[in-house]
């Protein structure tokens, strides 16, 4: 008796699909939920990306550094329509005088340790501070014909819960830069490179 309901059961294929469908919706759900938080990602970058040329552009106009914080909001809103949670976690604007002024100050390499010495080489000032610079720019927005660096970085909560099982923390920071050039609405006022030497 106990064999032949055994031998029933083990032939029987009801409900097989209920088990199937149970071992693999947990890790199809997973990896589409994974994917969905990659596609948005990229696209709520994309809305920061045209949000932060739009609003680098409104800057670059004649009195567009006054402005700064109005257009930090404006990119923000945009941002918002599509991740409603989002926060600008930092904003930085730094000018240059020129595009061949955006790299580290030229020094005189006397001992040829490929880096500057303070104590004894001598590097070409371009932004007037004194002091040897990796990133010579100078905050805020600049003058007329300057060379504007605009970043800016926006928190906001992830889509799907399941990003913590992947290890991934509950909100994401994604960061925008646009560089422009500052209309010519005025004579622009260039500080001279000068060439600066450590003192005997």
């Amino acid at each position: 008796m106990i064999a032949r309901t055994f031998g029933r059961l083990r032939g029987d294929v009801r409900g097989v699909t209920v088990l199937e469908f149970a071992f693999v919706i947990p890790p199809m759900l997973f990896l589409l939920m994974g994917g969905g938080e990659i596609v948005y990602q990229a696209y709520v970058q994309s809305i920061l990306d045209g949000a932060i040329q739009k609003a680098g552009r409104d800057s670059a106009i004649q009195g567009g550094g006054d402005r700064a914080d109005e257009l930090d909001g404006k990119v923000l809103t945009m941002v918002r329509v599509v991740a409603k949670t989002a926060v600008i976690a930092d904003s930085k604007r730094s000018y240059y005088a020129s595009f061949s002024r955006m790299k580290p100050e030229t020094f005189y390499d006397t001992n040829s340790n490929n880096r500057y010495d303070a104590a004894t080489e001598c590097f070409d000032d371009v932004n007037g501070n004194k002091t040897w610079d990796a990133d010579p720019g100078t905050t805020g927005q600049g003058g007329a014909n300057d060379v504007t660096l605009y970043q800016l970085k926006v928190k906001y909560d992830r889509l799907f819960p399941v990003t913590a099982l992947l290890g991934w923390d509950g909100t994401k920071i994604l960061t925008a830069r646009t560089l422009l050039k500052n209309q010519p609405y005025a004579s622009q006022k260039q500080t001279p490179v000068v060439n600066t030497c450590p003192k005997p």
